[in-house]
This record gives C-alpha cells, structure tokens and sequence, in this order.
C-alpha cells in the first residue's frame, strides 16, 4: 500500500470523527437549551433557610425514591452540591447549581429562584 493511500485514510477518518463531533455537539447543544428553557419555565422565587451545605452522592442523601430514580446513572456516581434547608415549615435537601452552592451562606434567609429541587440561582443582596 502506497504511503499516499495510507496518508488520504487517515485524513478521512479525522474528517469523519471531527463530523461526527460536530453532529453530536449540535444535538447536546440543543437539548440543553430546551431543559434550560424547562427549568426557567418552572422557576419560582423562595426565600430558604440554609442549614448545612455539602458535596455528596445521591444515593448517600435522603432523597424521595421517585427523584432517585429518574436521575441519569452518571448523576448517581458523581458528588453533586446539596443543601439541607428550610423552606417554609418543611425541612428538604435541595441541589444547588456549582456557582449559587459558593455563594450561599449558611444559617441565614436567602433568596432563591428554585425550579423543582434545583437551586438555578440567587438573588443578589437579599440574603439577611
């Protein structure tokens, strides 16, 4: 087999990876801008009572059953942000997104847009 041969097989399977990248880029890209548009749709403002705050694994925390189970089998494997707080009379664990888990305070009234048990984000100057 000449080297040219070898060279131009080469260069086709990098143009198929890279196309077959691109593709796959474009469908997550989408999907995400759909559950962002979900999870803005579903956004409610709460004032919550932060009581502890901790990186942990699902399968470690009380969570309801039905939550657990339509978590993705890689969520269940990663440590996520949670935050046990007070919302209302109800005391609930809540997972918070990486930039808001930061920035909360502990043992202080925050508030916060939540969407679901998702903390999407916090509202500047309002914690008391």
């Amino acid at each position: 087999m000449p080297w040219v041969d070898i060279i131009i097989l080469v260069v086709v399977i990098i143009g198929a990876a890279f196309a077959g990248l691109y593709f796959l880029n474009r469908w997550s890209s989408k999907q995400m801008a759909n559950q962002q548009r979900m999870i803005a749709s579903t956004s409610q403002s709460v004032s919550i009572y932060v009581i502890d705050k901790k990186k942990d694994r699902l399968k470690n925390v009380n969570l309801p059953k039905a939550v657990v189970e339509q978590m993705p089998k890689r969520a269940s494997l990663m440590k996520m942000p949670l935050v046990k707080a007070k919302v209302g009379p109800q005391i609930v664990t809540l997972i918070a997104d990486k930039k808001v888990y930061e920035a909360l305070p502990l043992n202080k009234n925050t508030m916060v847009n939540i969407s679901g048990i998702y903390i999407t984000s916090m509202k500047k100057g309002q914690s008391r």
